[in-house]
């Protein structure tokens, strides 16, 4: 390739076009010290993986895909993991005296230099993807750091003495080093897999340790030994400010925690059970970011447009639903974020508040000072907003003023636990708001579910052809779809499935719906007239996905069967 630039070999090979070239370059200009793969890659003309290949072209360095080779354990051990995080490095093959690395800066001869007298080694280098190094260093390492604190913990502390500390209420063994060590290296564990929860559940023989990944519960970690249950509870305990002594009643709490520079808030919930008390730990970033779009998070074009006729109108209620963990919240979130703008103060009640949003006044509840959402919706109202989230309708009285301030001229925004968008009417109702007031101020109910997705590199073709199958999909002879593999692939984990995205049933509060309303009309009324209106239920939007190979019937069956 002699010496061309990168974005010149991009080009030659057909990877960019000269207009995408000049386009990068011009705005490259205009961001000092970015450097142009990262300018191209934000601008979406290239992925990071056809960068790196160029680049290896560029710097006749060979490329290496670390999600396709087997990385040998006793190689990655030989650089310790603060340093392969430092420089974003992976050893992953030793042959003699030659140590084999994946690094996605080959030039940078300092680094190999000091890898050299630490490991004492020959280093070999090969180019990688920034993104397949960290995910490789994440799988590589963190197993190993579980069974490294594993061992400090049979180690270091003997049962007797986890007994003894349980019974006469000291916590000077508790707080020992293995045991901090194993809560850290647990949250971080579940925080690299993108785990929602940690559910920590004692047994007569062990104490089993189960990561909720993709809204399925795995386990990822080997089970613990009973004797250090109590010491595991007890370190969660103390780090979330509850009674240590009491184990009768179930208590709640919560601690704030940095992974990777990442501000986690974690919340810790115990319960009594017959082998001890079950600890469940929720991970939820709080890092300021940018709200999402809504098209991110998996709404068709179609279901878009009826959102949007939704969010134009300048006043009155819309109200997303769907079961605890639906992302209802995170659908809020974009909503807003396709709202805000410097002329439009937006304020919002929350509890919690998940996310930071830039630009956006948010207000956290705090229900023992007496700010509850009622309160504080009450407070806001006088506060001149043009529009107002509150995170949850949860009692009449809430219902009630979200309905009145909808009506006095605010686009008021909030979630709403019920089974499809038709009912959430009936719910409002029977929340006590008049069926004229809830009739005049909704505007658009958005009913939703998350479905897991099928790993592209390992999902299975299989033929639907029973009867009550294709009555599911809507189709009226056999068709081709996809099913899990059982036993996945390393892309996914094993699992079969990799990540989630939302299913939609928006309901557009039309005239003819505003008029069953007002006379109590059932929820199947509102159903009918609704599809007629072009509403798409949930189950359609699934059995779409399953005929495009996105995701299983068994998901179908999941999110939207009903008796």
């Amino acid at each position: 390739m002699k010496n061309l630039p990168v974005g010149q070999i991009l080009v030659e090979n057909g990877f960019i076009t000269p207009k995408q070239l000049e386009a990068a370059l011009a705005k490259q200009k205009t961001m000092p010290g970015k450097l142009i793969g990262d300018v191209l890659i934000e601008m979406n003309f290239v992925s990071e993986t056809q960068f790196t290949q160029a680049l290896a072209m560029r710097l006749k360095v060979p490329y290496v895909d670390l999600d396709t080779i087997q990385i040998n354990i006793d190689a990655v051990k030989k650089i310790p993991e603060n340093l392969a995080r430092k420089h974003t490095v992976i050893a992953y093959s030793v042959t003699n005296n030659r140590l084999t690395v994946a690094t996605n800066d080959p030039v940078n001869f300092y680094i190999f230099e000091e890898l050299k007298v630490i490991t004492g080694m020959e280093i070999h280098a090969m180019l990688a993807t920034k993104t397949s190094i960290v995910q490789a260093i994440d799988r590589a390492y963190s197993q190993q750091q579980v069974s490294n604190v594993m061992d400090d913990l049979n180690r270091e502390i003997q049962p007797t003495e986890i007994l003894d500390a349980d019974q006469d209420g000291s916590i000077d063994r508790i707080d020992n080093a293995p045991i901090v060590k194993l809560v850290n290296t647990m949250v971080q564990n579940a925080f690299r897999m993108n785990a929602s929860d940690i559910h920590i559940e004692p047994f007569k023989d062990r104490t089993r340790v189960r990561f909720r990944v993709d809204g399925e519960l795995r386990e990822e970690m080997k089970p613990i030994l009973p004797t250090f249950h109590s010491a595991l509870v007890t370190r969660l305990k103390i780090l979330g400010g509850m009674n240590i002594a009491e184990k009768r009643i179930p208590q709640d709490g919560r601690f704030g925690m940095n992974i990777d520079s990442v501000p986690l808030d974690v919340r810790v919930s115990s319960i009594p059970t017959v082998y001890g008390e079950k600890v469940v730990i929720r991970l939820l970033s709080t890092a300021d970011e940018k709200a999402r779009k809504i098209t991110d998070l998996g709404m068709t074009e179609y279901n878009y447009q009826m959102f949007k006729s939704i969010i134009r109108s300048p006043h009155g209620v819309m109200l997303v639903t769907g079961p605890t963990g639906s992302g209802k919240s995170t659908t809020l979130y974009a909503t807003i974020g396709e709202l805000s703008k410097p002329n439009v103060n937006i304020v919002t009640v929350e509890d919690p508040v998940e996310k930071k949003i830039d630009g956006i006044n948010q207000v956290q509840i705090n229900a023992k000072a007496g700010m509850t959402f009622a309160a504080a919706l009450r407070s806001i109202l006088r506060q001149d907003p043009d529009i107002v989230m509150v995170g949850e309708i949860r009692d009449g009285e809430t219902a009630d003023i979200a309905i009145r301030a909808a009506i006095t001229g605010h686009l008021v925004l909030s979630t709403l636990h019920t089974n499809d968008a038709a009912s959430t009417i009936l719910r409002l109702v029977d929340m006590g708001v008049p069926a004229y007031m809830v009739a005049s101020s909704v505007v658009g109910i958005i009913a939703q579910r998350l479905v897991r997705l099928l790993c592209d590199h390992c999902k299975e073709k299989v033929v639907a052809s029973d009867p009550a199958d294709l009555r599911l999909l809507g189709v009226d002879k056999p068709v081709y779809i996809y099913k899990q593999n059982p036993n996945g692939c390393k892309h996914c984990r094993g699992s079969g499935v990799k990540g989630r995205t939302a299913i939609h049933e928006i309901i557009v509060t039309s005239n003819d719906i505003k008029e069953i309303i007002s006379n109590g009309g059932t929820a199947e009324e509102i159903n009918e007239t609704a599809k007629k209106n072009g509403t798409k239920l949930l189950r359609e939007n699934v059995a779409e996905m399953v005929l495009d190979g996105r995701t299983t019937l068994e998901e179908l069956v999941r999110a939207t069967y009903s008796v």
